[in-house]
């Protein structure tokens, strides 16, 4: 039997803030896992990339799946639906399943539109999809097992509710089978924010993988060539104590990776931020949602404002990047309440803003809400991937929600560079080369990365006094090219070839810091010069242009 497991493609194009979004769900791996480790043939593939039909059409004829299973997001829903009707066009015995939180939250809505999807599978879904794909192997129309749903005498049908898997280190770990980026330690949230779905998917308890059991997952990717991870938990540090073991747990066995994390302001503190940055960790996102305590309260996420001031202080102090994630649009909004958060963004000064409207989806207490108001489950069948919160209440235009985001964005990116240089780095020897890596990469964002492209003020001058910075902490390669790289757009050839041949004394094998030394050898027409520095790459077709190019002036 062969099994498919599809993600696919959302309705709206995505311009920002792509990266969480564009790879498969961890949850797609785990069930996967679970099946391979029953000697079932399963593929992933994403279709995150919309493809045309015919290229679907194609694939699924080429692969010839038995039963194709979709992780539904609200985002995706539609394209699954695309995606699950060319299927049974080309075999009607081609069994669908989907799962994820629109498929659990919507069951009885898509059972009831959609002739082509068979099977919801509801909530955690490994050992209940193994359960199916057993039940249809034996030839069953009829399945007892639990969290499931499907037809029954025509009509949509809900089994037992299932119990969450008490283990997690059960589970067969997805790294043995696969190689991604996204990891998790544990599952769920104990909080109860309005607008996710995680209360009601999650039940509101957390499930721990123990240290171990996440560091072997880690382990067997760092061998496979991946270094850099998205630790995808809803809050890593919700026990601080084990966040701590992890993170000793990666220093213990030498990994050397780089790695984001999510958290709470009132779950972070000196003692656990200082191992995750020991650890590799560069950035720790935060959904402060709103300045106005007011907002926070509505929104189910009273976090005191002295909490948030102190939580983005450590972490920048510490040399991880604070990210802070808001919401706009939200009930009460108003121009007095988006001044509030404008004046939090000043006090917190974060590194990275990521601005939201407020959305509505399935699963959460907004919905509920608004479904006293009148509106029911056949709204899903609008292609829309959610309800704007604006457009259900009078006192909210679109108009105003759009100058409402552009006054945030507009606010912070003017900032930005005054944020970036008040930087002040807790004085600890045994963090000086984190410290000079953490400078580094913000200065590269500054100078060749995301900020670069935006118009921000001084961007040239807030990456050189960063990697200045850097490199008076430590050596840092990526400060010494980035630096050297900057000078030499800058049109400071002579500033440059000083910087990057201190680089080449500490980083003597560096590729890119000879090349980058070749190029202001050539500007201030030191041919000879840069020609050596060429001829120590034989191999790299970059050195090998530029060589061709210094033995054609020098004839």
């Amino acid at each position: 039997m062969k099994i498919l497991l599809v993600y696919s493609y959302p309705l709206e194009k995505r311009v920002f803030y792509e990266e969480d979004i564009k790879v498969p769900p961890i949850g797609i791996y785990y069930v996967a896992s679970v099946l391979k480790e029953n000697g079932y043939d399963v593929e992933i593939i994403n279709w995150y990339e919309e493809k045309e039909r015919g290229y679907i059409e194609e694939e699924i004829r080429k692969i010839g799946p038995d039963i194709i299973g979709f992780s539904v997001l609200n985002a995706n829903r539609w394209s699954a639906i695309e995606i699950s009707e060319i299927a049974k066009k080309i075999d009607p015995k081609i069994k669908i399943v989907f799962g994820g939180p629109s498929a659990t939250f919507l069951w009885k809505h898509f059972l009831k539109n959609f002739p082509s999807v068979d099977y919801i599978l509801l909530g955690e879904a490994e050992y209940t999809f193994l359960e199916l794909l057993r039940d249809i192997e034996k030839g069953k129309k009829e399945h007892e097992i639990k969290g499931i749903a499907f037809r029954k005498n025509g009509k949509p049908f809900k089994t037992e509710k299932r119990k969450l898997i008490s283990d997690l280190d059960s589970i067969p770990i997805p790294s043995r089978y696969f190689t991604y980026r996204h990891v998790i330690s544990s599952r769920g949230c104990p909080w109860n924010c309005i607008f996710c779905g995680s209360p009601l998917f999650w039940e509101r308890k957390v499930r721990f993988r123990s240290p171990k059991n996440f560091v072997d997952e880690i382990e067997i990717l760092y061998r496979k060539g991946i270094d850099f991870f998205y630790f995808s938990d809803d809050n890593l540090t919700i026990k601080k104590e084990r966040a701590i073991d992890i993170c000793k747990e990666i220093i213990k066995r030498k990994l050397e990776i780089s790695w984001y994390a999510i958290s709470r302001v009132d779950c972070v503190d000196e003692d656990v931020l200082f191992w995750m940055r020991k650890a590799g960790c560069i950035q720790i996102s935060y959904g402060v949602e709103s300045g106005s305590e007011r907002i926070r309260k509505i929104l189910g996420k009273p976090l005191d404002t002295e909490n948030i001031l102190r939580a983005f202080d450590l972490t920048r102090r510490y040399g991880i990047l604070p990210r802070a994630y808001f919401i706009y649009g939200s009930p009460t909004e108003s121009w007095e309440t988006i001044n509030e958060t404008i004046d939090l963004i000043h006090k917190i000064k974060p590194l990275s803003c990521m601005f939201y409207i407020l959305d509505i989806f399935p699963g959460t207490q907004l919905y509920e809400s608004i479904k006293k108001l009148g509106i029911d489950d056949d709204v899903w069948l609008n292609r829309i991937e959610g309800i704007m919160y604006w457009e259900i209440d009078r006192s909210l235009s679109k108009e105003l929600i759009l100058e409402f985001g552009k006054r945030l964005r507009d606010e912070f990116y003017r900032s930005l560079p005054e944020f970036a240089e008040s930087l002040l780095l807790i004085d600890r020897k045994d963090l000086y080369e984190k410290h000079a890596d953490f400078l580094s990469r913000l200065a590269m964002t500054f100078s060749h990365g995301d900020y670069s492209r935006m118009n921000i003020p001084d961007k040239e001058k807030v990456a050189e006094k960063l990697y200045r910075a850097s490199l008076s902490y430590a050596p840092n390669q990526r400060a010494y090219l980035g630096l050297g790289s900057l000078l030499q757009m800058m049109g400071r050839n002579k500033e440059a070839i000083e910087i990057l041949e201190e680089g080449i004394g500490y980083f003597p094998k560096s590729e890119e810091l000879h090349i980058c030394l070749g190029i202001s050898y050539m500007n201030e027409g030191r041919i000879q010069d840069a020609i050596s520095c060429f001829e120590k790459f034989p191999f790299s077709p970059q050195a090998k242009e530029y060589l061709q190019i210094c033995k054609k002036i020098t004839g």
